[in-house]
């Protein structure tokens, strides 16, 4: 086996799970993209990609790769820059293990992410998430099932991965009714739910019958629903919503916008953002100030309660008769 081919089993069984301890969700995201990075440089050099050796992933073959995820794969720039960072980790291992390969890890290390322009969260306005919400047809365990993820996802802002590996024991419907999940970074995350969550999910959960360790949110097979399958029937529910709410139609709703949706009811509700950030589950407080940015309401306020500034409407008028002259041109 080449140079190559045992550094990156080397990589996954060594850095990644025995060393870094990643979680399966990061495992996952550095195969798909050495997958689609070897598959790319095999078409490129003509070897088997078991064949090729670090000296065939230089900088300009790196780089092609990355123009390949925009122009062909239409991916975006963030999708583009989180592929550049797996390639930069496994070439960091590399760097250890062959430093005969120093100069060509060099160079690919040394490739900077694209930026990009920032745009502001899209999120849903109360009659937007009503209409949603009675799009879906509680005539069916499906149309049921699908009822309670929405909701539950709209009040709790919880990631898709964190609703679909919730359990039916991870729903407390007690006192102080919550819902406890394993989020982003391997952290334990307790979300309060309010009287109308908890009475959808207490019907569910009856309906459901499931043991503690079943997913709580399942296929019809009893397995856990797939990410494309949740984002393919929430586009379905949204055209059926945007008859009646046609505002709906002008945006691309996603289940990450029902979590920016959660976000904002709680900050219009004059919820402080320390606060948002604990409830989202964020790393950095920083990053909850984007829905800062995009709330017009909480600025449309504050500047009702600024005092105007004094200006005079008019335009200027050059004192000058060789100055208005020099204005003309």
């Amino acid at each position: 086996m080449t140079a190559l081919a045992t550094t990156l089993q080397a990589f996954f069984t060594d850095r990644l799970i025995r060393q870094r301890q990643a979680s399966p969700h990061t495992c996952a995201a550095y195969r798909d993209t050495l997958r689609l990075l070897l598959v790319f440089v095999s078409a490129q050099k003509h070897k088997q990609p078991s064949q090729l050796d670090i000296d065939d992933l230089d900088a300009p073959v790196i780089g092609a790769f990355l123009d390949h995820l925009e122009t062909q794969r239409n991916n975006g720039v963030r999708t583009r820059n989180a592929r550049l960072a797996a390639i930069r980790s496994l070439f960091r291992y590399a760097a250890l293990r062959h430093p005969e390969h120093a100069a060509v890890i060099a160079r690919v290390l040394a490739i900077p992410a694209k930026r990009y322009d920032r745009r502001l969260v899209t999120f849903l306005s109360e009659p937007e998430l009503n209409a949603l919400l009675a799009a879906l047809t509680p005539s069916s365990p499906t149309g049921r099932r699908d009822r309670a993820l929405l909701a539950l996802a709209a009040q709790t802002g919880l990631r898709v991965s964190e609703l679909i590996g919730l359990h039916c024991a991870d729903v407390h419907l007690g006192a102080g009714a919550h819902v406890s999940c394993l989020g982003k970074g391997r952290k334990q995350r307790v979300t309060p739910l309010t009287s109308g969550t908890s009475a959808v999910l207490r019907g569910w959960l009856a309906e459901r019958a499931g043991q503690p360790s079943e997913p709580l949110f399942a296929t019809r097979s009893g397995r856990t629903l797939s990410r494309d399958a949740l984002e393919h029937r929430l586009t379905k529910y949204v055209e059926i919503a945007a008859r009646t709410c046609p505002s709906l139609g002008q945006k691309a709703v996603t289940m990450h916008v029902l979590r920016h949706t959660a976000a904002m009811r709680l900050l219009r509700a004059g919820v402080d953002t320390s606060v948002i950030a604990l409830w989202l589950g964020h790393e950095q407080i920083e990053t909850t100030q984007m829905y800062l940015h995009a709330d017009l309401e909480l600025k449309e306020r504050a500047l009702a309660k600024a005092t105007p500034a004094n200006i005079t409407p008019g335009r200027y008028r050059p004192p000058d008769k060789l100055l208005v002259f020099l204005e003309a041109l």
